[in-house]
């Protein structure tokens, strides 16, 4: 593998995500809710004149937490079928080229990592989990439920 990978921060974890879907990194100023959305969905947003629907990674991992304020993190802009997300992290530091295919996770990541993790990469970083955006757009298990 000899892809480019964006490291973040999410829920005090560091881990990647192919640059490749990456648009471009943000910081947000205005957020409006959205009712009756799933709890990790965090609002809605405006990108260059195109809505951008907010995730909250944390809350997708599923982690039991207050929601993460979309003005005191970073949103990782991606687009998935067609549609703009913003993927609400702690910290998106840098870009890493991999130095391994992902492997395994081997041992138990914790609470929703596996779900949303498609293995681990071996990058200059260290050896990281390499995430699903699809997994991290779509949330914990109970709100594919509800």
């Amino acid at each position: 593998m000899n892809d480019m990978l964006l490291v973040i921060l999410l829920a005090g974890r560091r881990a990647v995500l192919p640059a490749i879907a990456v648009n471009s990194v943000i910081e947000l100023t205005e957020v409006t809710p959205v009712p009756r959305s799933a709890p990790h969905v965090a609002g809605l947003a405006a990108l260059r004149s195109r809505p951008l629907t907010l995730i909250d990674c944390a809350l997708s991992l599923g982690h039991d937490r207050e929601p993460t304020d979309p003005r005191t993190c970073r949103a990782v802009v991606v687009e998935h079928e067609g549609h703009l997300y913003g993927l609400l992290v702690e910290a998106a530091d840098d870009i890493v080229a991999a130095r391994s295919e992902p492997s395994p996770l081997g041992a138990d990541p914790g609470p929703g990592w596996s779900r949303i993790a498609t293995g681990r990469v071996e990058t200059e970083a260290g050896a990281l989990p390499f995430l699903d955006v699809a997994a991290l757009i779509a949330g914990p298990d109970e709100a594919l439920a509800a």
